[in-house]
């Protein structure tokens, strides 16, 4: 097979979630444990990280793939969903996993997986465990496809597990509280395996405290341990000034992602290199400045409130539920514009009148459709947004729609894209 057709193979055999949706949802491991066993248990010859959470698990991933880069060790990065190059989800120093060893791995397995009949995360997560085996990766950051305890990731034993924050997103498949989706996120916390919680959260502490105490596993709250002193928001690098309670020492970092919600990330990223260190992983704090530096350079980031056009300034961000949107919005507030253009699309599986409820009366929105088939319809998105008095067109496509919003895009105007990872990634390919 050619790359292309090994793709087409992927994407039209297998389910994706990303695609269809719940449909393609396994609430077990079992596919993955019999997928490693054909591959000869890869993910027990690594080291790695595991890194869960609602928001901020792909910013977090990409900061501590940056930092271990820079401190000089060959670091597997595995995430999902990718943006325009399926190739994204499976990299080695920031470098895409080759097309032929995708051609080849799927060659080789094909007969073997299919009598499995695994999901396509489940085909990706062997490749990638296969790959940063295979290529003998000193460490792999490894982030959760979707909740944690029956993520198809959660098969590792990692040095270190990573959660970020907790919020209403996936509620048909993780839970309708927040209690029950903090569970089932906290269900990666391993036995005598230290964890750090990004943000201490009272509604659900005590559900991370818990699971840890049942695991014996150390627990830390990143938010505790490093304090956000203050921040500023330049033109290339968001600034903050981050007091070590334990050091007393207040250290300022420039970080080329400029979303503000990165302030919460930060911490828990730096509590996660403090166990590492402790680990006998040799990280400077000059590296750790260099890496936050340049996150996007060294690790091919994209999507996180990336401007991909000065004139007419157009700013895109893939934040797609409640808490993302909100974070959106206080990062929109802190911008000097004139008019808002907003294009925004959603999933047909999400409650978007939430969100709708969220957006600013005062911009002009184009409602757009994504091209996946778990996209909401344009129509039926405009006919919600009308409800919530919010003023606009409906585009059958993102293109069409970011079209539409440059035409009446005039000097100092900010055309903004999110609302969704999948009309990010069509306009970041349009």
């Amino acid at each position: 097979m050619t790359y292309q057709q090994t793709l087409n193979y992927l994407f039209d055999r297998l389910p994706m979630y990303q695609r269809i949706g719940a449909a393609a949802y396994k609430a077990n491991l079992d596919n993955t444990y019999k997928i490693v066993e054909i591959l000869n248990d890869p993910h027990k010859k690594i080291k790695c990280i595991h890194v869960a959470g609602t928001n901020g698990k792909g910013s977090s991933s990409h900061m501590l793939a940056a930092i271990l880069q820079k401190a000089g060790y060959k670091t597997g990065l595995y995430t999902s969903p990718h943006l325009i190059d399926f190739r994204e989800r499976i990299k080695i120093n920031g470098k895409l996993i080759s097309k032929k060893y995708v051609v080849n791995f799927v060659e080789k397995y094909k007969t073997k997986f299919e009598k499995i009949e695994p999901s396509f995360f489940e085909w990706t997560v062997g490749l990638a465990f296969d790959y940063f085996a295979n290529q003998k990766v000193d460490i792999a950051v490894i982030e959760v496809g979707l909740g944690g305890r029956l993520d198809s990731t959660n098969i590792i034993n990692p040095l270190v597990s990573l959660i970020t924050n907790i919020s209403f997103d996936h509620v048909n498949l993780l839970g309708n509280t927040l209690q029950k989706i903090a569970t089932e996120k906290a269900g990666i916390i391993k036995p005598k395996t230290p964890v750090v919680v990004g943000q201490t959260q009272a509604k659900i502490k005590n559900v991370f405290t818990n699971i840890s105490k049942k695991q014996n596993a150390p627990i830390q709250f990143a938010d505790k341990n490093f304090k956000i002193i203050s921040y500023e928001l330049k033109k290339q690098f968001l600034t903050p000034t981050i007091l070590n309670s334990k050091t007393k020492k207040e250290v300022t970092y420039n970080l080329d992602l400029l979303g503000t919600y990165q302030l919460k990330n930060v911490l828990g990223v730096l509590n996660t290199i403090e166990v590492l260190k402790n680990n006998n992983f040799s990280i400077s704090q000059k590296t750790i400045h260099l890496a936050l530096k340049n996150v996007c350079k060294l690790t091919g980031f994209n999507g996180r409130w990336q401007q991909i056009s000065k004139t007419p300034l157009i700013i895109v961000d893939t934040g797609h539920n409640e808490d993302g949107i909100k974070q959106v919005l206080k990062n929109l507030v802190q911008l000097n514009y004139k008019k808002l253009h907003f294009v925004f699309g959603a999933v047909n599986d999400k409650d978007v009148t939430k969100i709708l409820k969220l957006l600013p009366k005062d911009a002009i929105y184009y409602f757009v459709k994504a091209s996946v088939p778990r996209a909401l319809n344009e129509d039926e998105l405009l006919f919600a947004a009308k409800k919530m008095k919010l003023n606009g067109a409906s585009y059958p496509s993102v293109k069409q729609g970011l079209t539409a919003s440059k035409k009446a895009y005039k000097k100092n105007d900010l055309i903004f894209v999110g609302g969704s990872t999948f009309v990010v990634a069509d306009a970041l390919i349009n």
